[in-house]
């Protein structure tokens, strides 16, 4: 069965395979191509380059840094003092990249993501940066069950481009950032808080965009083996083999596999993750070059709990669901699980054409096959098939009236993206032209299955699902989305004195299309909504000396309501009434957003950034459970102002010590009141939902080319979980530590090294995020004189202590 699941994606990502090498063939034939790659130095000068100060290493900076408004920068490596990549040169420890664009940026490279857990995500590992909130559920970052927010605006307001490509789910806008390759291949993360690049294939960036780079193949052959194993019985293996450059043609490329398993730090169950990475590089003439790229991940784990904030108090981490069935009860964790299958293919091409004109251009897969189970119970003559009886339900002989039985969520998507720009370079002008197609193909039917006297569901895909009376089977809903959109980008960006003044001009035109069909009783069969969204933005910088900068933009996004729930309606199987019903009037999430950033280079590095958002129809995403089925939907919460002040400092390698901080200040309202029970609450002017005050991040990194070592401390102030200020989620801090040795080359393995990873030292207990909010935790009257009910929020509580040890060689 699997193999039919994967037949779509396996037959795409063939044909990108094919279009790939064929397009490598074609460019080996090219007369005077060539891909001269300058050897790496030897062991014994790197380790004499890294006992050198940084500002003495790399190549001198011009004496005109050149600003790239349009925002495409590249971090280059010339020499690494390790075979996984740290170099020990980036300041800060590899937080602090120096940075042009005419936006505030942050690139953190191979110095900082070695350092960290091998297990980790690439949400995760931005966590430092100004102004992100990371809130994880698992120590170790090898489960997706975690959220991220940039300036107060969550993961669902965030863009993301990974090798070219949208890898997101474009429905959910959910990242599932441990499926896009493991952490050994990840070259570099370039977070931009609030200014998306006008280029990259994505609509939904109100909250900015992270973008991530695999590392590029080997010049020589060779390998790279870790081997990693911690608490909560934590085992991983990761081997990846590069083929370096075959005879003279440009052509290097590598593969990698690993597994890992773990138990959950709390409760019963645990998750197996199993990938697969694929790269490869030709280059030719005068900068020509292709990439295709190629992901697989299979995913399987036992799900936590989300307590309400009672819960917590009550209970603590104790709080899991049930190690043993008893044949009633459904919170058994058996029936909590989920599978996702990953498959992510790009190609991304880049060509001279000649008279100042270059074309960009890269066709992309992604899809995901998956299913989330949940446990709830059915009644045999009492349930619902949408909004009709479902008569007598098919029950096994002897079964009686009720029966445990879990949901089984599964769902499909399959994306198909191409994104192109054709830019012309004349003089000091440079003028962009781009184009972005997406095709998204979406279907959802939750069905449900029942399960054994030893509590083991007859099928967790659905293969097996209960039936109604006459032989249907017992779906909540049954839906087909299709998303159509297209994208067109023009940009100017212009350069004077010498390339210090930097003035850019654009607009992205995004025209989308989406249509979804429910095939359930009482539902509206056919939805569907048109949107033309103009988005322009303006940069200006300047080089104020070669170490100084200052740099102002105005930017727009928007974003359409998340999930499949404002497209479909939904009924409760217990008793046939509707629970949400379809948004006849989709108003996406719109932001007009300016700023003003300093950023100083030198012996000391320092940037700061003051910012300001504007929304209407602000919509946060919120999660709960009905009849075992987690359903998320989008909550209107009108007009947003946001504003705010970030700053990061840091100091070069210094005696083999780079420190690094961070911090943000965050204010902001809510611009009138919400719509709730019939009625409106009072929120205008109360503290808008998951936006803490103040956060701060402080490190060190510590790297002699044998010993090295990093720290970190989070701080997280406290955040409202409702719009009306009635309950919020407690402040929190967080340190974690990574410290290692490296060896001197053992025969063929190159630098072997041991790391250990201590992650949430001192075993802080805390919420880490919101998992669903709600309007108000209290009681309360509404405008006009109504009740409004409370409704409770419900909460990710963040991991453990954990320690890890990583045993790394290159061959």
């Amino acid at each position: 069965m699997s193999g039919l699941k994967l037949r779509f994606p396996t037959v795409m990502i063939m044909a990108c395979t094919s279009v790939s090498l064929l397009a490598i063939n074609a460019a080996s034939a090219q007369p005077g191509h060539s891909d001269v790659n300058a050897e790496k130095p030897s062991a014994k000068k790197l380790a004499l380059h890294s006992r050198t100060p940084s500002r003495l290493i790399g190549p001198r900076a011009p004496h005109h840094a050149l600003p790239l408004a349009g925002g495409s920068e590249t971090i280059s490596v010339r020499a690494s003092a390790s075979p996984n990549g740290m170099t020990g040169r980036t300041p800060g420890g590899g937080l602090m990249a120096r940075q042009t664009a005419a936006y505030a940026r942050n690139t953190i490279t191979r110095d900082y993501i070695a350092s960290q857990s091998p297990t980790t995500n690439v949400l995760n590992l931005v966590r430092n940066t100004p102004g992100v909130v990371v809130a994880s559920a698992d120590p170790t970052g090898a489960t997706d069950r975690m959220s991220i927010s940039i300036r107060g605006m969550n993961q669902n307001e965030i863009g993301y481009e990974f090798e070219g490509m949208n890898p997101s789910d474009v429905l959910y806008y959910s990242p599932a950032s441990s499926s896009w390759a493991d952490t050994e291949n990840i070259g570099s993360i370039t977070v931009s808080p609030g200014s998306p690049d006008l280029m990259s294939p994505t609509f939904s960036a109100v909250g900015g965009l992270i973008q991530a780079k695999m590392r590029s193949p080997s010049a020589k052959m060779g390998g790279l083996a870790d081997f990693t194993f911690g608490g909560n019985n934590l085992e991983r293996e990761f081997i990846r083999l590069d083929s370096g450059e075959i005879g003279h043609s440009g052509f290097r490329s590598y593969a990698s596999f690993s597994n890992t398993t773990a138990s959950n730090w709390r409760g019963a169950g645990g998750l197996n993750r199993w990938h697969v990475d694929f790269k490869a590089e030709k280059k030719w003439g005068d900068g020509n070059s292709i990439a295709p790229f190629m992901s697989y991940n299979d995913v399987t784990e036992n799900l936590y709990t989300y307590p309400t904030l009672a819960q917590w108090k009550q209970y603590g981490i104790g709080y899991n669901y049930s190690r043993k069935f008893t044949g009633s009860n459904t919170d058994y964790y058996k029936f909590r699980q989920y599978e996702w299958r990953h498959a992510h293919a790009s190609v991304q091409t880049h060509f001279n054409l000649g008279h100042e004109l270059e074309l960009t251009a890269t066709p992309y897969v992604y899809d995901v096959d998956g299913t989330v189970n949940g446990g709830t119970s059915l009644s045999q003559a009492g349930s619902y098939f949408g909004n009709e009886p479902a008569g007598s339900l098919q029950f096994p002989e002897g079964t009686g009236n009720r029966a445990v039985a879990v949901s089984v969520d599964h769902f499909r998507e399959s994306t198909f993206g191409f994104n192109s720009a054709l830019t012309w370079k004349h003089r000091h002008n440079e003028l962009s032209l781009g184009y972005w197609y997406s095709y998204v193909n979406y279907t959802e039917n939750p069905s449900y299955s029942l399960v054994s006297s030893q509590g083991e569901p007859s099928n967790r895909w659905g293969k097996y699902p209960v039936l109604t009376q006459n032989g249907q089977p017992l779906l909540q809903w049954n839906a087909h989305v299709i998303q159509q959109l297209n994208a067109i980008t023009l940009q100017d960006t212009y350069r004077a004195f010498h390339d210090r003044l930097t003035m850019s001009a654009g607009i992205k035109t995004v025209m989308m299309t989406r249509k979804a069909t429910n095939l359930i009783p009482g539902s509206t069969y056919a939805t569907g909504f048109s949107d033309f969204q103009p988005l322009p933005r303006v940069a200006i910088s300047y080089q104020i000396t070669p170490h100084d900068q200052i740099y102002a933009n105005g930017t727009t996004a928007f974003r359409e309501a998340a999930a499949i729930t404002p497209s479909i309606d939904m009924f409760n199987v217990t008793n046939g009434k509707m629970t949400s019903q379809h948004a006849e009037s989709v108003k996406p999430e719109f932001s007009i957003a300016e700023e003003l950033g300093y950023r100083h280079y030198g012996a000391v590095n320092f940037t700061l950034s003051l910012f300001n958002y504007n929304f209407t129809n602000r919509q946060v995403t919120s999660s709960q459970l009905v009849n075992g089925t987690t359903i998320t939907s989008s909550l209107n919460g009108g007009g947003q102002t946001t504003r705010g002040i970030s700053a990061e400092f840091s100091l070069p390698a210094w005696h083999h010590f780079s420190p690094y901080l961070s911090g943000q200040f965050l204010r902001s309202r809510l611009d009138n009141n919400i719509a709730a029970g019939g009625d409106y609450l009072p929120t205008k002017g109360k503290t808008a939902v998951l936006t803490p005050k103040f956060m701060g991040s402080i490190g060190i990194a510590y790297d002699d080319g044998s010993f090295f070592g990093n720290f970190s401390f989070n701080y997280i102030d406290s955040q409202y979980t409702t719009f009306m200020n009635d309950q919020s989620m407690p402040a929190y801090k967080t340190a974690n530590v990574s410290m290692g040795y490296r060896f001197r080359n053992v025969g063929f393995l190159k630098r072997p090294q041991i790391q250990l990873n201590l992650i949430n030292l001192g075993n802080a207990h805390y919420l880490s995020g919101a998992w669903g909010l709600t309007s108000n935790a209290v009681a309360t009257r509404g405008v006009y004189g109504h009740m409004i009910a409370a409704s409770q929020p419900t909460y990710i509580t963040g991991g453990n202590f954990s320690g890890l040890v990583s045993l790394t060689t290159g061959f």
